[in-house]
């Protein structure tokens, strides 16, 4: 068992699952920022690996958290990361699929989706990265496509998603492919890239 400070908690995780990167507080922080002018609601996390990013964020809003992740190992380290981080919310970590665990009736104000991102070609560049924690397929935007299908009838009116991905060239093809599916209802609105950071983050609306 490793450990890692991640903003103001102290993280859990071995080498069994995608170990956390320091730069991804930088999606909890843009995440915070939105809430500061979103409806009263909760925050779900797709593909939230160790639940890193979700717990400092739920840390500074103050909302209540669901988590998911299909990879069993990273649902055990995120409820012990929930457990230890002793926060004043409910925190749900859910082991499944992520567009078959969300109940139809289930909103949320704020979602952060972290899916892999890296295109099936490149995985061989990260080699002690877990594989199914860092395959995107062939675009590297399979899982990616996913997440905006559950967003899209998840994320209430009024609401905000944080999607990270690895490249502003992804971030466009989110954009064109949103445009192109009429029957999803976000809009890509701010893509933010981060200094010294494999990965951008894009900020998205409905």
């Amino acid at each position: 068992m490793e450990t890692m400070t991640f903003g103001d908690l102290t993280v859990r995780f071995d080498q069994r699952v995608l170990r956390p990167r320091p730069w991804t507080l930088a999606q909890s922080l843009w995440a915070a920022a939105l809430a500061q002018h979103l409806p009263k609601g909760p925050i779900l996390e797709l593909c939230a690996g160790v639940g890193h990013i979700g717990l400092h964020l739920a840390s500074l809003v103050r909302r209540d958290l669901t988590q998911i992740d299909a990879d069993a190992i990273a649902c055990e380290h995120a409820r012990l990361n929930a457990a230890t981080a002793n926060l004043d919310v409910q925190v749900d970590v859910r082991h499944g699929l992520i567009d078959q665990v969300v109940q139809p009736q289930e909103q949320f104000t704020l979602i952060l989706a972290d899916p892999p991102w890296v295109a099936t070609a490149d995985t061989g560049n990260y080699p002690f990265d877990p594989l199914s924690a860092i395959d995107g397929g062939y675009d590297g935007l399979d899982l990616a496509r996913t997440c905006l299908q559950v967003m899209d009838r998840h994320l209430c009116q009024g609401g905000a998603g944080v999607l990270q991905l690895g490249t502003t060239e992804q971030a466009a093809q989110v954009e064109t492919y949103l445009a192109t599916q009429t029957q999803l209802k976000l809009r890509l609105v701010a893509v933010r890239a981060i200094p010294g950071a494999n990965g951008v983050l894009t900020h998205l609306t409905r």
